[in-house]
């Protein structure tokens, strides 16, 4: 019951082929107005009954205007494509890609948390790399960015060490 198609050696892993790993979309944490919101709702640290006074008295006026931004960063905004070989900015609906950076390039992976991000437990993701370890690229409002950045930076070791074995098997003298 063979299909004539030889398995991968390990398996998910495919060198010589482009799959996906995770898909993250941000979060209005992402946008200015979504982060004055996280800073007003996180303004007053009184509790009352477990719940802080300021999630009381602005969640529910601003609950309008945080829909309308949600609903308007899923139609125009952002996704972030992480696969076994890039980190890929994609429109949020269609199939166009913005930007793309090679997983070889990046050298580490920041986590800048904003004013105003903490609320929605997110922070922006910034890729460092190049001669000059520079900003490559930002991914701003990831949600639970902390998880993101781990798979991003074991992917990228990954790549790197598919990269190294290829070119030992490569250098290997052939066998006649």
């Amino acid at each position: 019951m063979s299909s004539g198609k030889k398995p991968a050696a390990i398996s998910g892993v495919a060198a010589s082929s482009e799959v996906e790993i995770m898909t993250v979309y941000p979060s209005v944490a992402a946008y200015g107005l979504g982060r004055v919101f996280g800073s007003m709702y996180e303004s007053i640290p009184l509790r009352i009954m477990g719940v802080k006074l300021s999630n009381l008295l602005f969640v529910l006026p601003t609950a309008p205007i945080a829909a309308g931004l949600y609903f308007l960063q899923k139609v125009t905004g952002f996704r972030y494509r992480l696969t076994n070989r890039s980190m890929q900015i994609w429109n949020s609906l269609g199939n166009r890609k913005v930007k793309e950076v090679s997983l070889t390039d990046v050298t580490d992976v920041l986590i800048r948390e904003l004013p105003g991000q903490q609320f929605y437990k997110a922070a922006d993701l910034v890729l460092i790399g190049g001669k000059g370890n520079d900003e490559i690229l930002t991914l701003p409002g990831i949600p639970y960015a902390h998880i993101f950045r781990q798979t991003i930076l074991e992917a990228r070791d990954s790549r790197q060490m598919i990269a190294k074995s290829l070119e030992t098997i490569k250098a290997r003298p052939a066998i006649a």
